[in-house]
């Protein structure tokens, strides 16, 4: 038996969902926004935690003045709130928010203000026809829209001083609207240099509906009491580290930001994580498991930004570490949040074994219960793969300039996502335990990883290839007798981008030892199996592939040039976009076009591609083509002196 399932069973034995439960318990008491008091208090937790452990502790700072940069990200002004409270004053009294009893009432990073303000309703605010003949100067606007369409719409352009929202972000199929009348959703700013700074507060859909009936009627007046400070501040990054024979680490990343209380997201991930980390010390310590090749880090960061300043500031730990693991959102009682288990796999502009290792040990995991008669087994938890979409920290180590194989496990869709109701009764010891031992087996594993173990999983890798190889060929063939197309050539094209991703990704695994060439002989298989297909069918190649209309004349025209590491951080760089350029940006991008689409296609950037071909490599990651939208998005891009674009030598 491979060593690593007899650690695993040892660990498994040895974690405890109640213990990371009681971490998450002890995490949402903090008020964990980003560059903040709150934030800084719950660090300094999480670090007392890993020396009880005997982890080798320190708490990197980083500053947070709206100036540093790093790679294309600046971090904000750190923020401390003293309090907040909002009144409805006419036509009759009624409380509507008190950032004591409920901190999520505010919109976090709201500025000072104290004052009487008249209210004027918005549908959703979020198009400039909505404001004609509007007069919102000093006044404060009732929005159900994105807040920072209405900031720059209501705010700057319009003069308001603030924005109430009552809106709830629907995620299909589980929450509406009305699922969580009660509910205040997460919100906040993201002021940059120069921007003119408001006040805002969230109300719940309830609240909402009875304000904006009692508008349509009467004139609306609230006291607002706000007493805030922005500041030249800090952030921190904990590190906790599990020492091995060598300086090469494996790394744990949870995010420790978000409004009191946020347990599932993410007090649940660290939960999991500050468990993962007494685990291993302990059976490390005690002999029961062997000290590691390499290390082992576990770091507990804002999100994004920590992620950001603890790789650009020291470029020299990016070389050290060998791989990673994100854990956000870890801990949801399935059957109350909605939840599956993800395993996000690595994007395909840079392929690794990560998700392949998760999915192995995720089998020892599912067989929670026997069948009818005591035989085989099966999970009692619903679980996926689940293609890269990043929105969390493996987003930035996963980007090509960065080269980290970085998976994340998450669950998702969560009912109370973003809310004041994302309360610990939601968050499942059980969950916390099969997760926190999925990711401790995962860590372990590659910390201690050489021949044996990279052979191993390279057979393991070729025979899941060779499956998904069978199974495009297969669906294709189902598709063509069903009369939906007749491509063969594009069959092609999708079997060559699977298996040239399959190889690079087998290959990702000589960083721990030496692999054996194992896709040639499936590359070998498809071709007959393709010859097969044709014969069988009939079919005949088409012509080859031709510029399909402008956008695909224009995008292949255009090479684009990444000027920074890591991904881009559109919101530092967004002011020098002209007023014209910034209603264009908010017409053309949708948030699934932007991560979808987007951020693929600045992955394959490599300065050598051109947007055409790029555009090529995305449709094959993701089974949609926008080439106008990648154009457009593109030239913005440049614009903000994110990308440079070049024309092709002739």
């Amino acid at each position: 038996m491979l060593r690593i399932f007899k650690d695993l069973d040892l660990i498994k034995k040895s974690y405890s969902g109640d213990l990371a439960r009681g971490y998450v318990a002890d995490l949402v008491r903090y008020h964990r926004i980003q560059a903040s008091p709150g934030i800084r208090a719950a660090a300094h937790y999480c670090a007392q935690r890993l020396r009880e452990f005997g982890l080798r502790t320190r708490i990197f700072t980083y500053p947070a003045d709206g100036k540093k940069r790093f790679w294309s990200l600046v971090v904000p002004k750190e923020w401390a709130i003293e309090m907040a409270h909002l009144e409805m004053i006419e036509p009759k009294r009624m409380k509507l928010g008190d950032f004591h009893e409920e901190p999520l009432s505010v919109i976090q990073r709201s500025g000072p203000f104290e004052g009487v303000v008249e209210l004027v309703v918005l549908n959703d605010g979020e198009e400039i026809d909505e404001y004609r003949d509007l007069d919102l100067k000093g006044k404060v606007v009732l929005t159900k829209g994105d807040i920072n369409r209405v900031y720059q719409l209501a705010v700057v352009k319009s003069g308001a001083v603030g924005i109430l929202y009552d809106g709830m972000r629907k995620i299909d199929p589980i929450r509406d609207r009305f699922d969580l009348p009660d509910g205040r959703e997460y919100r906040s700013f993201w002021w940059q240099k120069g921007d003119p700074i408001c006040f805002g507060f969230v109300l719940t859909p309830r609240q909402g509906d009875k304000l904006r009936a009692l508008a349509r009627k009467k004139r609306v007046k609230l006291r607002v009491v706000v007493k805030s400070r922005f500041y030249s501040g800090k952030i921190e990054v904990v590190s906790g580290l599990i020492p091995g024979r060598s300086r090469k680490e494996i790394v744990v990343l949870s995010h420790l930001c978000h409004p009191r209380p946020s347990a599932n997201d993410n007090a649940s991930g660290c939960g999991a994580s500050l468990e993962i980390a007494r685990t291993l010390s302990r059976l490390i310590r005690e002999r029961k498991l062997r000290r590691p090749k390499r290390s082992i880090r576990f770091l507990y960061l804002p999100e994004m930004t920590g992620t950001y300043a603890y790789l650009a500031s020291d470029e020299e730990r990016i070389k050290r570490i060998m791989a990673g693991i994100n854990l956000d959102m870890v801990g949801e009682d399935q059957a109350i949040c909605g939840s599956s288990l993800l395993i996000e796999e690595p994007p395909a502009a840079n392929p690794s074994f990560t998700a392949d290792l998760l999915l192995r040990l995720l089998e020892e995991f599912c067989s929670d219960t026997k069948g009818f008669g005591g035989s085989g087994g099966y999970p009692l938890f619903r679980h996926a793969t689940v293609p890269f979409s990043g929105g969390s920290d493996h987003y930035i180590l996963s980007d090509p300039t960065v080269g980290i194989p970085c998976p994340m496990i998450i669950q998702w869709p969560d009912r109370f996502y973003h809310t004041s109701l994302d309360t610990i009764d939601k968050v499942d010891p059980g969950m916390l335990f099969r997760i926190g031992s999925l990711a401790a087996g995962y860590v372990y594993f590659l910390a201690q990883a050489g021949r044996e173990e990279t052979q191993w999983l390279s057979y393991e890798m070729a025979v899941r290839t060779r499956i998904g190889l069978l199974k495009i060929i297969n669906d294709w063939r189902t598709r063509f007798l069903s009369g939906e197309h007749s491509e063969l050539r594009a069959l092609e094209r999708k079997v060559s981008f699977y298996l040239t991703r399959r190889e690079a990704a087998i290959t990702s695994l000589r960083r721990f030892g030496p692999v054996p060439r194992r896709v040639g002989r499936i590359k070998d298989i498809a071709r007959q199996l393709i010859a097969e297909l044709k014969k069988e069918l009939r079919l005949k190649r088409k012509r080859g592939y031709r510029l399909r209309d402008e956008w695909d004349r224009k995008a292949h025209r255009m090479i684009p040039e990444r000027i920074y590491k890591g991904p881009l951080s559109i919101r530092s760089h967004f002011h020098r976009l002209s007023e014209d350029d910034k209603e264009r940006y908010h017409r053309i991008t949708k948030p699934d076009l932007v991560w979808n689409l987007g951020v693929k296609a600045i992955f394959w950037c490599d300065g050598k591609r051109t947007l055409r071909e790029i555009s090529d490599l995305v449709e094959q990651e993701t089974g949609q083509r926008n080439t106008k939208f990648l154009v457009e998005y593109f030239e913005l891009l440049a614009k903000m002196k994110l990308i440079r674009i070049r024309s092709p030598a002739h």
